[in-house]
C-alpha cells in the first residue's frame, strides 16, 4: 500500500533530481528546444519544496494537487501545464483513498497520461513525455518496472522524430536526440521506484 508520506518522499526526491539534472535537462532542450527545461522544473521544484514547507499531514490527492499546482503556476514552456494537469488528473482519481494500492496508482498514472495526451494533443511515438509514461505503465501493470527500464524508454525517445512543439520544427534533425519532457518524465518515476 502507499501511504500519503509515500507521495511526499516520492515528490521530494524528483525534486531533488530535478535540481541534480537541470543542467544536462536543459542541454537536451539546448538540442531540440529552446533550452529552458532543467531550468524551469528546478523552478517548479523550488516551489514545491517552498510550499511543502507550509504544509502538514496531507492527503494523497491533497499532495498531487499542491505539486499540479505549483508546476502549473510556476513552469514556464508547455512542461507546467503538461505535468500539472498530468498530476490534477491523478489526484481526482485517488480521491478521498487515504493509502491506495499500486494497481490504484496504476490507474490513477493513466488517468495522469490520458490528461497529457488531451492537454499537449499528441500521441506515441511523437518524441513527447508521452513515450515514457505509456510504456511505464504497461511495465507497471505487469509489475516489472525497473530503473533499467525507465532509462531504456527514456533512450528510445532518441530514435523518434519530433511531431510536437518546439522539437517538431526541426524535422528530422530531432532525430537522435533524447526528448527533454521523457528524461524529467523518468526521472519521475526512478524516484517513485525508490520510495516503492
Amino acid at each position: 500500500m502507499l501511504t500519503p508520506l509515500a507521495f511526499t518522499q516520492w515528490f521530494e526526491q524528483w525534486s531533488k533530481d530535478i535540481q541534480t539534472h537541470k543542467e544536462y535537462m536543459s542541454d537536451l532542450d539546448n538540442a531540440i528546444g529552446d533550452g529552458d527545461h532543467g531550468f524551469n522544473m528546478a523552478k517548479g521544484a523550488n516551489a514545491y519544496a517552498e510550499a511543502r514547507l507550509t504544509k502538514s499531514d496531507l492527503a494523497i490527492s491533497e499532495e498531487c494537487k499542491l505539486i499540479g499546482m505549483t508546476l502549473l503556476s510556476k513552469v514556464g514552456g508547455a512542461s507546467g501545464p503538461l505535468y500539472g494537469s498530468a498530476f490534477l488528473a491523478m489526484a481526482k482519481m485517488i480521491g478521498a483513498s487515504t493509502e491506495i494500492t499500486q494497481e490504484q496508482l496504476v490507474d490513477a498514472l493513466q488517468a495522469g497520461v490520458e490528461s497529457i495526451m488531451l492537454r499537449g494533443k499528441a500521441t506515441r511515438h511523437e518524441k513527447t513525455m508521452i513515450d515514457v509514461w505509456i510504456p511505464v505503465i504497461e511495465t507497471m501493470r505487469k509489475q516489472e518496472l525497473t530503473d533499467e527500464l525507465v532509462d531504456q524508454f527514456v533512450n528510445d525517445t532518441a530514435p523518434l522524430r519530433a511531431t510536437k512543439g518546439r522539437a517538431a520544427y526541426l524535422g528530422d534533425r530531432s532525430i537522435g536526440h533524447i526528448d527533454p519532457g521523457s528524461f524529467s518524465s523518468g526521472l519521475l518515476f526512478k524516484a517513485l521506484l525508490r520510495v516503492m
